[in-house]
């Protein structure tokens, strides 16, 4: 395995599970992959169990959102299926964040299987700055209120959150360096950006500070995702 690739995470962003199957069969040397609303809700947990039969690790980005006891009793219930990581909103607040440390941490215990770790969404990366002025009417400059919502979620006992690349290195530096910075909106030097707008190179969003990395559309939509794959672990 190419050094640095076990950090790279691959989205399945595809609606079934033959699909997502398909694809997994394409890139066997993936060892991390993401499934999301999309394929989670089409599938169910089954695809999970399919993940874990190949001993992958398992990014479930679900971004729960909702008052506390509902989050939490999200948390609790995801926790159970032996996942890494697992995305919660920060705008959800301190009080449905550490409800969900917390349920997740019982749930897990209950299973008999390792915490997933808990990501706070800090601003998605399709959002930009305007977007967050003139459409969400938040009037912090984007990268003091993707810190403040990072420093939320620490404060409030997760062990990290997603930010965009552009964020990374001042919550680096702000958080220190045990806390889990992972970044979508990661685009190798031959890559199209598509609807991310805040975007790096996969080498670039490393050096400054992240801990892991989500490529998607640059590999699982190449005409060859293996070489696709290869070729952005090469830019490490």
């Amino acid at each position: 395995m190419t050094p640095g690739s076990e950090r790279i995470i691959v989205p399945l962003d595809v609606p079934t599970q033959e699909a997502a199957i398909a694809l997994l069969d394409q890139l066997p040397d993936v060892s991390f992959w993401k499934v999301g609303l999309e394929l989670f809700v089409s599938a169910g947990p089954n695809i999970l169990t399919e993940l874990k039969a190949r001993q992958k690790k398992i990014f479930l980005d679900l971004k729960f959102h909702d008052i506390p006891n509902t989050v939490a009793g999200a948390c609790r219930a995801v926790a159970r299926y032996g996942v890494d990581l697992v995305t919660v909103h920060a705008t959800a607040g301190k009080a449905a964040l550490r409800a969900a440390q917390a349920a997740a941490e019982a749930g897990a215990t209950e299973a008999g299987h390792p915490v997933p770790n808990l990501l706070a969404i800090t601003v998605l990366t399709s959002l930009d700055a305007r977007s967050l002025a003139f459409d969400l009417k938040i009037p912090l400059e984007l990268p003091e209120y993707a810190l403040h919502m990072a420093l939320l979620a620490q404060e409030s006992g997760l062990p990290g959150a997603v930010c965009s690349p552009q964020e990374v290195g001042q919550l680096r530096q702000t958080c220190g360096q045990e806390f889990l910075l992972v970044c979508p909106g990661v685009r190798p030097t031959w890559a199209e950006a598509g609807d991310q707008r805040r975007i790096m190179t996969p080498s670039a969003a490393f050096k400054a500070g992240a801990s892991y990395l989500v490529i998607g559309r640059p590999i699982t939509a190449a005409p060859n995702p293996a070489a696709a794959f290869a070729r952005t672990c090469e830019e490490l």
